[in-house]
Formats: structure tokens, C-alpha cells, sequence
């Protein structure tokens, strides 16, 4: 039966209070409202992390697997059963950090589900230790005298590798994340966006404040195309005084149940068994 907030779930939650999950939680739940979909046809797919529990406090089918195992666990799931609309969420230290090499082979395959990264740049569960996304001179946990490294920067990679749809939201800009997450989800293929996520508790640097004063919406550009993959390249790299967000690229191609002959006859839950008898499937194999 549909209801005006059929997606929101009054629950409980693990997060701290302020922290920007809930804005992402809220957002999403509006944006697959807004889509007309059905929680028992969403599987939400995560990892390890604080923004790994989000599926927890919304309507729908959850699989939660290892750390940093989201999209492969979320390709599985959508090559057995396309009808269904997969969307892998997770933060960014369990995606790009130890979900690195799967983000990368993700988007080379074009698998058709949406990923959610909620990117507070540090590994919030485990006390704000740093993440890839976190700046040059952060001091946490593990780096004591400063991060040494250069941030990663996964929309540059996400535009490098042709992905289909990359874009950035912010948490605390709701009607922005929200048209983003449905344009998302919309589009078939992958899609990735990256969420600007305030962590009240570890980062002390990237707050709300922080964050108010710089993002913009590129997509107000008249002069911007997000199908021009040049300018997304070299937009992608803009971050300091002003922060960009919205879609920066989008691009149509094949999917990898396109590509895959035993899906042309539809969704592998839906096709007959070869064989019934499982002594003989082994058997193929010895």
C-alpha cells in the first residue's frame, strides 16, 4: 500500500546527533518516494562503517557484507535479479580505501545499481582515523604529525574510466541531493555520488560551516555540459575556496547485462534450472 513516506523508517540510530547520515538517510528516502518505487523492489547493499547502517533505517531488502565488499556483493545481486534497483552505500574509507580495486572494476563494467559514498573524509566507525579522502596536514589517530598524502579523488577516476554517471551532493543541501539521487538512480547504469557528509565527532576541519561557505551548484552554469568529459575532467579537480556540486558527467553506454548472453533471456531468478539435479551440474566440472 503507498503511503506519503513509505520509504522512512522511525527508528533509533547509532549516529551522533548532527551528524550528516541523517541528512543522507532523509534524502534518499524522498528520492525513492519521488521515483514512485516500491521498497519491496529496492535492495540496499553496504559495507562495514557508519554509513554502512544506513540501510538499517529504511524500508526495503538490506544485504550487508564485508568491509569494502559492497559492489561486488551489489553486482551479484543485480546480475541474479535486473528487476530489482540496487543501491551499494557506504563511506569513503570502505570504498575507496579498502573497496578501492572493486570501485574501479565497478565502473569498467557499467554494472547498472547506484553507489552512495558518504564521504566525511575519515573512517568514522573506528574512532575518525584517516581515510583516503582526507586532506594533506589532517591530524587523527593514525597520523599524528599530519596526513602526507594528496586526497584521492574519485570523481577525476570515475571521469577517467568513462563511467556512466558521476556526480557530488551535499548532506545538508537536501533538494540538491535528493534531485541528485533521482537522476541516480534514473539512469542506467553506474552511478556514483559522492556525498559531502559532515562528521561532527572526528573532523573538525570539513564542518557544516566549512562546507556552507564554498559549495556551489555547477549545474547553475549555463556554459557547463556534463556530457563534455574534458570539462568534467578539469572541473572534478576544483576544491578550496570553492567546491563544486552536482552532475558533472553523464554519458550513456552498454550496461554488463547487456553484455552478458544468459541475461538476454531476463533476470537469472526467473530462468529454469539447466538441471535439477545437482550431481550432475558438479559433475560437469570434474
Amino acid at each position: 500500500m503507498t503511503t506519503e513516506r513509505r520509504f522512512a523508517i522511525s527508528r533509533e540510530t547509532a549516529w551522533c546527533p548532527g551528524c550528516g547520515n541523517f541528512g543522507i538517510l532523509s534524502a534518499l528516502s524522498q528520492a525513492l518516494e519521488g521515483l514512485d518505487l516500491n521498497p519491496q523492489d529496492v535492495l540496499y547493499v553496504s559495507g562495514i562503517g557508519q554509513a554502512g547502517k544506513t540501510p538499517h533505517y529504511i524500508k526495503g531488502n538490506v544485504l550487508n557484507t564485508l568491509h569494502g565488499r559492497t559492489l561486488p556483493t551489489a553486482t551479484g545481486a543485480k546480475i541474479a535479479n535486473g528487476d530489482l534497483t540496487v543501491i551499494a552505500e557506504g563511506g569513503d574509507g570502505d570504498g575507496y580505501a579498502e573497496g578501492g580495486n572493486h570501485f574501479v572494476h565497478a565502473m569498467r563494467k557499467n554494472i547498472d545499481i547506484t553507489y552512495i559514498v558518504h564521504n566525511n573524509q575519515v573512517f568514522g566507525l573506528t574512532k575518525g582515523q584517516a581515510s583516503p579522502m582526507s586532506g594533506p596536514g589532517m591530524v587523527t589517530g593514525t597520523t599524528p604529525k599530519g596526513v602526507a598524502y594528496e586526497s584521492f579523488n574519485p570523481l577525476a577516476l570515475a571521469i577517467t574510466l568513462n563511467a556512466g554517471f558521476v556526480a557530488r551532493s551535499y548532506a545538508a543541501d537536501q533538494q540538491h541531493l535528493i534531485k541528485t539521487l533521482k537522476a541516480a538512480v534514473q539512469h542506467p547504469g553506474f552511478a556514483l555520488v559522492d556525498v559531502l557528509q559532515p562528521c561532527v565527532t572526528f573532523n573538525k576541519i570539513n564542518t557544516y560551516q566549512w562546507y556552507r561557505s564554498r559549495v556551489y551548484d555547477l549545474n547553475q552554469d549555463p556554459n557547463y555540459d556534463p556530457h563534455d568529459r574534458s570539462m568534467a575532467w578539469e572541473r572534478s579537480w576544483e576544491w578550496g575556496e570553492k567546491i563544486p556540486i552536482g552532475i558533472f558527467y553523464k554519458v550513456n553506454r552498454p550496461t554488463l547485462a547487456d553484455s552478458i548472453p544468459a541475461l538476454k533471456s531476463g533476470p537469472l531468478v526467473k530462468q529454469p534450472l539447466v538441471s535439477p539435479n545437482l550431481d550432475e551440474v558438479l559433475a560437469q566440472f570434474k
